[in-house]
């Protein structure tokens, strides 16, 4: 077998050869033979073969046409349809944050009612503590008064001296 390069080296061999040149030469005579022909022959020929393949191609060309704007059309609606996926890609966004914004204010409420519990409890812890300052203050007081009241009793208790009387 011969591989390209062999091929291509005869072929340029063969173009080179005399006799190739020959033969070149009488088919260009043959062709220009060939193409005598009258102008009113190639005109005739021109125009029917315009007239045999020109409706097809016009029917062809409109056809094009069509497609070519049903094409369009085509195109529009599909950017029409992906416009609506994106929008419910949107929706399912927008409901996903309404669902979450729905979890966050649930908490609040519950954080609210915890500090109302706890502002609750801590009144009454401020209320019991007052009570237990004022029980503790009444009963410093009463122990002081009770001191106080000893003290009296024992200094009347104390024997005075008498005071001389001169007589």
């Amino acid at each position: 077998m011969m591989d390209r390069r062999e091929e291509e080296e005869e072929e340029k061999e063969e173009a080179a050869s005399p006799e190739r040149e020959s033969g070149v030469i009488e088919e260009t005579l043959a062709l220009q033979d060939i193409l005598h022909v009258n102008e009113q022959t190639v005109q005739r020929l021109t125009d029917g073969f315009i007239q045999h393949y020109l409706p097809e191609l016009n029917t062809s060309k409109q056809a094009l046409q069509e497609l070519s704007q049903n094409q369009v059309i085509l195109l529009d609606t599909l950017e029409q349809e992906v416009m609506k996926f994106c929008e419910c890609n949107i929706m399912i966004d927008l409901n996903s944050l309404f669902t979450e914004a729905k979890v966050y204010h649930n908490k609040l409420v519950n954080i609210r009612k915890d500090m109302i519990i706890l502002h609750d409890k801590t009144t009454k812890l401020k209320k019991r503590a007052l009570k237990l300052q004022q029980h503790k203050q009444q009963e410093d007081l009463e122990r002081e008064q009770q001191r106080e009241r000893e003290l009296e009793r024992e200094r009347r208790l104390i024997a005075k001296p008498a005071k001389r009387t001169n007589t």
